[in-house]
């Protein structure tokens, strides 16, 4: 069982986007595996784009109990410190509502009652009986997964998780379940600093910024720690939306790549251990997606990306034209990115 949370300290960056990509590709290439994408986005993009529908999100929220992530946590709250032992009141599959979606790809949906409910979740967490009540809270969702285990009995099965940008509870709830972070970005300096978040907030390294340095002890990383709470490792960085130019990026592209690149290699000379792949730089491990606007909107409305054909498509009804070659392009590229998983 691997667990794969994709977060970024900023939104906008894809990270709905490549959750969806990597779950279909995966469904589609491993039918044996059970793929259960865990939607922790009060937004809940990836569930909609899943169902292909908003509609249907509106129907799992109507059911008793609510079939969704939300759902699963009130349960907890009701419940804190004792996992639930039948989760498949939470759980569908997607395939029921988009044909388009493999048979072994299963959702926990999305939920904006999510952020309601992450002031209860978070003053549950500061319970002073029992003792790890911080440390046991943050774990719920690591329970889900365990649940889903269960469920899914001998088959092979593999987490992707979806996070909000915000460092919210339910954010952290997230990357507590997960063994791996998978940091999608563009390249603007806002996400430069947005991944210089992502290291301050998970590992406590402000890098060398005296005040990101002061703060960043005080924070989660410190209370994981001292509580024994297991911590992701950064996985894959993928530079997302690259605008090309004679398939190169362009040099305002290069350079903000280039500079995310330097930070996470200078985090790899002191802190390897915060990598899933230690021996390898991070600067390694990028991967560049290049921007093909109309088979993104595409695949946003629930359309995976191998069904994606050359050519004029239909598309809410309108002629759309995908050029073969920028989207042989696009589709190597992601299906690379997914092989990295």
């Amino acid at each position: 069982m691997t667990a794969y949370a994709f977060w970024n300290n900023k939104g906008g960056v894809g990270k709905s986007f490549l959750s969806f990509v990597a779950a279909t590709e995966y469904a589609r290439t491993y039918p044996d595996t059970d793929v259960y994408v865990i939607d922790l986005c009060p937004q809940a993009n990836i569930s909609e784009t899943l169902l292909s529908n908003p509609d249907v999100i509106h129907k799992l929220i109507g059911q008793t109990p609510r079939a969704t992530v939300a759902g699963y946590l009130e349960a907890r709250l009701n419940s804190p410190f004792r996992p639930l032992k039948d989760v498949s009141s939470y759980v569908c599959r997607p395939r029921d509502f988009n044909a388009k979606l493999p048979v072994n790809l299963l959702l926990v949906s999305g939920d904006n009652l999510l952020e309601i409910l992450s002031g209860a979740i978070r003053q549950t967490s500061q319970f002073d009986l029992p003792e790890d009540a911080w440390k046991q809270v943050l774990g719920w969702i690591k329970d889900l997964t365990v649940a889903l285990r269960q469920r899914s009995g001998n088959r092979d099965m593999i987490f992707i998780i979806d996070c909000s940008p915000s460092f919210a509870i339910y954010t952290q709830l997230a990357l507590a379940a997960a063994e791996n972070v998978v940091v999608p970005f563009t390249s603007d300096d806002g996400s430069r600093r947005a991944v210089e978040n992502v290291i301050a907030l998970l590992y406590g390294n402000g890098m060398g910024n005296p005040k990101m340095e002061t703060y960043a002890r005080l924070n989660f990383a410190k209370r994981a720690k001292e509580e024994g709470l297991a911590i992701p490792k950064l996985h894959t960085f993928v530079s997302n939306r690259i605008m090309l130019h004679e398939d190169k990026a362009s040099k305002a592209f290069e350079a903000v790549s280039v500079s995310i690149k330097k930070t996470l290699d200078v985090l790899h000379k002191k802190h390897r251990q915060v990598y899933a792949t230690p021996r390898a730089l991070p600067s390694e491990r990028f991967i560049e997606i290049p921007d093909y606007h109309s088979a993104c909107m595409m695949i946003t409305t629930g359309i995976p990306l191998y069904r994606l054909q050359p050519g004029l498509n239909k598309f809410r009804g309108r002629q759309v034209q995908l050029e073969p070659e920028a989207l042989r392009q696009f589709q190597d590229a992601l299906a690379n990115f997914v092989a990295y998983l």
